[in-house]
């Protein structure tokens, strides 16, 4: 097993790619900490963990708020005795956004859980990381950050600023043993796609994913378990002298398909 009595909390571990990693990580031997904004849907997650053999904890939290964050990585702390993986998988955006239609709130909202939510995590976790001279920062970024398939502003932006803070993470934290990196997701079939999907017809729907594919050399969408590889190399000893890196895994994006 990679991750033999690790404990790892993964902030938006109850659907797509962080329930992906959340479940790998745990077939792996970690405990896992699961996220989530809704207690319930984290539970079932956790419940599914604990079926394995493995400890498990769920807890609700607004990874943009530091309450909720701190709060989150003092339980780990008590029921766990330590952090040994972050992986700041929350985030999220609804529709397109072109800089003209993107309100101050729009703005604020979606920086807040996909940027702001990583630093303060980070930010939480780090203390604990020192003071065992070892830990594992794994930001999930999104392909979007250097290839945006469509103007979405204020995602991007955010997506294009954990690039940044993973950068300067790792260099900062790297006389500690703390290695930081991210993921660069392309195309993956998770629930992101549920609420455009909801407005479409069927065959608008296959249309959609056609076009997608077609996008991407590999010429076929990702699945969650995928990122969770990735994910697993990051958080194992496999990648212990790497950090500050930026993995793209988006079958084949940024280069053209043929």
């Amino acid at each position: 097993m990679l991750l033999k009595d690790r404990v790892a909390i993964v902030t938006g571990g109850t659907k797509g790619i962080g329930k992906g990693i959340s479940l790998k990580f745990a077939r792996e031997g970690c405990d896992v900490v699961i996220n989530a904004r809704h207690i319930e849907d984290a539970r079932k997650v956790a419940a599914e963990i604990k079926a394995m053999g493995r400890r498990s904890l769920a807890i609700a939290a607004d990874v943009s708020k530091s309450a909720g964050v701190n709060d989150m990585v003092a339980r780990t702390i008590k029921e766990f005795g330590k952090i040994d993986i972050l992986v700041n998988n929350a985030g999220g955006v609804s529709g397109d956004a072109k800089i003209e239609d993107t309100t101050d709130e729009a703005w604020q909202r979606v920086i807040g859980v996909n940027l702001t939510g990583q630093f303060l995590c980070c930010r939480a976790v780090v203390p604990h990381m020192k003071k065992k001279k070892h830990g594992k920062i794994i930001n999930v970024a999104s392909m979007g950050a250097i290839h945006p398939p469509a103007p979405i502003v204020h995602y991007h932006s955010a997506k294009g600023g954990v690039l940044g803070l993973t950068t300067d993470l790792a260099f900062e934290l790297a006389p500690y043993n703390i290695t930081v990196n991210a993921i660069l997701p392309g195309p993956i079939r998770t629930e992101f796609f549920t609420e455009m999907l909801n407005k479409m017809t069927a065959a608008e729907g296959k249309a959609f994913f056609k076009m997608l594919e077609n996008k991407v050399p590999m010429h076929r969408m990702g699945e969650p378990e995928e990122i969770a590889g990735v994910a697993l190399f990051l958080a194992s000893e496999l990648s212990s002298y790497v950090t500050g890196q930026a993995i793209n895994a988006g079958g084949g994006l940024p280069l053209e398909p043929q």
